[in-house]
């Protein structure tokens, strides 16, 4: 891996992490195009990097976050599926998913075709939660639940929550908001279980390569999230449905 790959990869992540797209099948395919093997480094380097997408979302709603509890005890409630289907899965997850090409074309492939199906049937109603402190505790388990989904590499974990925020009667704004929020403790988490189960295998370089990437998809992904809450104002998700199923197509005749 050569710091070029590793700029490559943070733009990637940045771009991707808060798009319905999956972060970490852009980043493994990302991996396939630049020829490099899924280490055990690789797998931790596309999980740690996240980090630096997620303190864009502390960086934008600091405010948010510090002056309102009420918001962080249902990102809380939210998070526990998460944590607890992680800390028992982990090593399934990392060993058979992370890295499998086909697991991940196949979840976008589908994950594409349920996104467009979802769009052209869902109608939002006018009383649809709209701000973050008035969600139910039951409607962010329910979120949570979606999100430990997206463990499987390609899902896309804010696919996964804004659909099971517009299900349970989330506002579109809304449920967007809660997904950025909701990766904080998320994504932490799951680095800091990786990063603890494996630093200590890293070499000197490779944490250098880490903070770099680190760094790169925390500015990309600022300009990511400010796109996505401007973008849904006049836009459904189908145009991401359809970018899912042709990149998955795409790819599978080129890995085939």
């Amino acid at each position: 891996m050569q710091m070029w790959d590793v700029l490559i990869f943070g733009i990637v992540e940045g771009v991707t992490e808060f798009l319905p797209i999956s972060s970490t099948g852009h980043l493994m395919l990302t991996a396939k195009i630049l020829q490099i093997n899924q280490t055990e480094f690789i797998k931790s380097f596309e999980i740690a990097i996240q980090l630096g997408a997620i303190l864009s979302v502390v960086v934008l709603y600091w405010g948010k976050l510090i002056k309102s509890w009420a918001i962080g005890k249902r990102l809380l409630v939210a998070f526990l599926p998460a944590a607890v289907i992680g800390v028992l899965f982990y090593k399934i997850i990392k060993r058979y998913f992370m890295g499998n090409n086909e697991v991940v074309l196949w979840a976008l492939f589908l994950g594409g075709l349920f996104l467009i199906v979802f769009e052209l049937l869902y109608r939002e109603k006018k009383d649809s939660t709209e701000e973050l402190s008035n969600i139910s505790y039951k409607q962010a388990l329910i979120i949570g639940l979606f999100q430990s989904v997206a463990m499987i590499p390609g899902v896309s974990r804010a696919a996964a929550t804004i659909i099971g925020g517009l299900i349970v009667g989330l506002k579109r704004k809304t449920i967007v908001e809660f997904s950025f929020l909701l990766a904080i403790p998320t994504m932490l988490a799951a680095t800091l279980l990786d990063l603890f189960k494996n630093a200590q295998t890293f070499k000197s370089e490779q944490f250098v390569f880490l903070g770099v990437g680190f760094l790169v998809s925390f500015f990309v992904a600022i300009a990511a999230i400010k796109f996505l809450l401007s973008f849904i104002k006049c836009h459904s998700f189908i145009s991401f449905g359809v970018y899912r199923i042709i990149l998955a197509l795409v790819f599978w005749f080129i890995i085939k």
